[in-house]
């Protein structure tokens, strides 16, 4: 049996990262995030968030609509905190796994959870989870054009001196996620070398 045959039911573990609150995002940018989420799956992959509102529910009813796995993490400890307190969603998510964390907390495991992370529009908190990317040299995604973080990242890694990260900046969802796609496996295979 062929390896790809055997390992054919991996599927890519893609983080959206994005706005929860939208009013400054572009737009076109939820109309996009539901794409990104259809495009996830289109290209075998399970959909994976923050369980929260804006960017990442709209990636989530996109992922669903396709058939595919959207995944919620949760900054609350429990289901009824994430409705109650945080006024978080639950429908369009298979699992929600709720971690008590905060958001920062949640943020780590977000992304480490995640074989890449894509950013859409975002405030601080998408900064957050861009940076813990950046530093655990994950693949990243910006869909670019969607207002907020995202159309600053490009700058602000110009500027850090840090390198230019594994990176790669698009305004079409479909050919981002084919792209960023094609960096994750091109990096399980130099990994199994």
């Amino acid at each position: 049996m062929s390896d790809k045959i055997e390992k054919s039911y991996l599927k890519h573990k893609i983080c959206v990262s994005g706005a929860a609150t939208t009013e400054h995002c572009a737009d076109a940018t939820l109309t996009k995030a539901k794409e990104l989420g259809r495009e996830i799956v289109r290209q075998n992959g399970v959909l994976v968030t923050g369980a929260t509102t804006g960017v990442p529910y709209w990636s989530a009813i996109g992922a669903k609509e396709e058939g595919g796995i959207s995944i919620g993490i949760s900054p609350a400890a429990s289901e009824i905190a994430h409705i109650k307190k945080y006024r978080l969603p639950t429908d369009y998510f298979d699992l929600i796994m709720y971690t008590g964390f905060e958001y920062a907390g949640r943020n780590l495991l977000l992304t480490r959870s995640s074989d890449a992370v894509i950013i859409v529009c975002g405030r601080i908190g998408t900064l957050n989870e861009f940076t813990i990317a950046f530093e655990d040299k994950k693949p990243i995604g910006v869909l670019t054009g969607t207002g907020g973080t995202a159309d600053k990242i490009e700058k602000l890694v110009a500027e850090s001196h840090r390198g230019p990260g594994k990176i790669i900046y698009n305004s079409d969802p479909k050919q981002l996620v084919k792209k960023l796609v094609k960096l994750i496996d091109e990096e399980k295979a130099e990994k199994e070398k």
